[in-house]
């Protein structure tokens, strides 16, 4: 058999499993939103709950992509998705039993939030050993239109299956979602890297392994100049689209914040859709990552034009149509780059630093929104009888409207000078490429014990 078609299919049918996994986690996690929302009738557990679901995934990422290097990943991926499978039984023998308090809720976030911390890492890790290199950007591609179908389907079918099989069947889909993640995972194969033996005088520790990380991208100019680009995007992007809510309603209804919400699903879809079908560019990827940044931020820009639901619909759907057209390609730029034996530690050091900005983000949006955004733009305050006030209008939420104007052009600043670095702009010529033109399917399915560590060759 075809060694690419091989490969392509194994990643398809884990790709399949993944969704389902994540579909189960969305209806899950509604759940226990209404759950909680029926508990307290107060929103700080439900910012409590987004902050223990988060934090694990940032502070462990660079030891969970040390293990991912050691250990096999596929045996990560499969004690991952049961450990998730675990705590969801745990959290319906709770909910059944009448138990269910607050505090376990944080607790099955947090837990959840650890085996996804592990999870993610092996599964990125993986694609680079089943795709041949020209299908990577594909393979991303796809991965990320797993995300947009299961943000869309998730909220439609668990409205529709809370109030026609209730807590209890929701939890057993969850379970059944699971399942089927680890079905596909038993029934695949994923080769692991070529390995180094360690000697006596190579012991190398997790705690090295984490720090190589980080050594392995500042080596290379280029991809650590590019990593801090996306960092600064996905501030902006964090900051601002938090607020689109607290603007929609300050104009429209719930139900006009789900068409918006709907919109953003929609265009990554598409997106997403396009990508996968076209592949994306084989020459000249970097301008192609930094202009589809720029159309998306002008969907930015779009959202805060005007107090309408047209304008927020057509600037979200701007935003998340381009987003997959950047960071599909970015995502193949760093599958190409680094060397298969070190992605785990690499991709889990690039995710924490992405990451590490929306806890900050989403900290600065609401008071910036509050204590200076929305002053400006009040009646008669400092900006209402300006061109801004007759731009952009007058009123309660036209301050958002005016961060989100900001924000795009921000970005479109900081993406010029993204593109002016010749380092990011070079990326392609000045970094070898790391990874052959196809997978070896043919490697050994090592076990990663604790007597084998990853080469650093390549690096």
């Amino acid at each position: 058999m075809n060694q690419n078609f091989k490969g392509m299919r194994t990643f398809f049918i884990i790709w399949l499993g993944q969704l389902a996994s994540m579909i189960g986690s969305g209806l899950i996690g509604f759940a226990l939103a209404v759950w909680i929302f029926e508990q307290t009738g107060q929103a700080t557990p439900f910012a409590l709950t987004a902050l223990f679901s988060s934090l694990p995934r940032i502070l462990l990422s660079p030891v969970a992509g040390a293990f991912v290097d050691r250990w096999n990943r596929r045996k990560i991926m499969l004690v991952s998705d049961s450990l998730s499978g675990i705590v969801t039984l745990v959290t319906a023998l709770l909910l059944f039993t009448g138990r269910m308090e607050i505090w376990m809720v944080y607790l099955i976030s947090f837990s959840g939030s650890v085996f996804g911390a592990f999870q993610q890492p092996a599964y990125t890790a993986s694609i680079v050993m089943l795709v041949p290199k020209k299908q990577l950007t594909r393979a991303n591609s796809l991965v990320q239109m797993g995300e947009a179908i299961a943000n869309i389907l998730t909220p439609v079918l668990a409205g529709i299956l809370f109030t026609t099989i209730g807590m209890g069947g929701i939890i057993l889909i969850d379970i059944v979602t699971y399942l089927f993640a680890v079905g596909t995972l038993l029934f695949v194969v994923i080769p692991q890297p070529a390995r180094q033996i360690e000697t006596a005088s190579q012991k190398i520790t997790v705690f090295k392994d984490i720090a190589f990380g980080w050594r392995y991208l500042s080596e290379r100019g280029g991809l650590l100049g590019l990593l801090i680009y996306f960092a600064a995007v996905n501030f902006f992007l964090n900051m601002s689209s938090v607020m689109v809510g607290p603007l929609v309603l300050s104009f429209g209804s719930a139900t006009g914040l789900g068409i918006s919400q709907t919109a953003m699903g929609v265009g990554m879809l598409a997106g997403s859709l396009l990508m996968s079908i076209w592949g994306g560019p084989k020459k000249r990827i970097i301008p192609t990552v930094i202009g589809c940044i720029v159309l998306a931020s002008l969907g930015f820009t779009v959202v805060g034009l005007q107090p309408s639901i047209i304008f927020v619909v057509a600037g979200l759907f701007i935003l998340m149509f381009f987003i997959p057209f950047a960071s599909g390609p970015s995502s193949a730029i760093f599958a190409a780059k680094v060397a298969p034996e070190v992605q785990g530690r690499v991709f889990a050091t690039r995710t924490m630093i992405s990451q590490s900005m929306m806890p900050l983000a989403f900290i600065l949006s609401g008071i910036l929104a509050d204590r200076f955004f929305n002053p400006l733009l009040v009646v008669n305050g400092p900006l209402a009888e300006t061109f801004v006030g007759r731009w952009l209008g007058v009123g309660q939420g036209r301050g958002i409207g005016l961060m989100m104007v900001c924000s795009g052009l921000i970005l479109l600043v900081i993406s010029g000078l993204a593109y002016a670095h010749p380092r990011i702009r070079n990326i392609e010529h000045e970094i070898p490429d790391a990874v052959s033109e196809q997978p070896d399917l043919n490697l050994p399915i090592t076990e990663g014990d604790d007597q084998r560590i990853p080469s650093a060759a390549g690096g």
